[in-house]
């Protein structure tokens, strides 16, 4: 569980105790119940589902690039003649356990 300290104006935390007061809550619990609601609220929202697809495509996009840039870098370092380029082996200890 991760702690979280806002700031509200004198006016808001007047009104968020009396609410909490009200129904027999905490200021916390009701800060936590409003903030499940909006997050439910927004998993409804076309324009937002939009965004998070894009959010997505892009992470994908990037990922795809990296693996493509991973396996072009270590298989090329890999397939060079006497075991150069691969990591932990010297060009000397190469040849001599040849």
């Amino acid at each position: 569980m991760k702690t979280l300290a806002i700031r509200l104006d004198d006016e808001l935390h007047a009104q968020l105790s009396v609410l909490a007061q009200l129904r027999q809550s905490t200021i916390t619990d009701e800060i936590r119940i409003s903030i499940e609601s909006h997050l439910e609220a927004s998993t409804s929202d076309p324009e937002l589902k939009n965004r998070a697809k894009a959010v997505l495509d892009d992470i994908e996009r990037d990922a795809k690039a990296r693996e493509a840039a991973i396996a072009t870098l270590f298989s090329a370092s890999t397939e060079q003649p006497g075991g150069a380029g691969k990591p932990g082996r010297s060009r000397s200890a190469a040849n001599k356990s040849e």
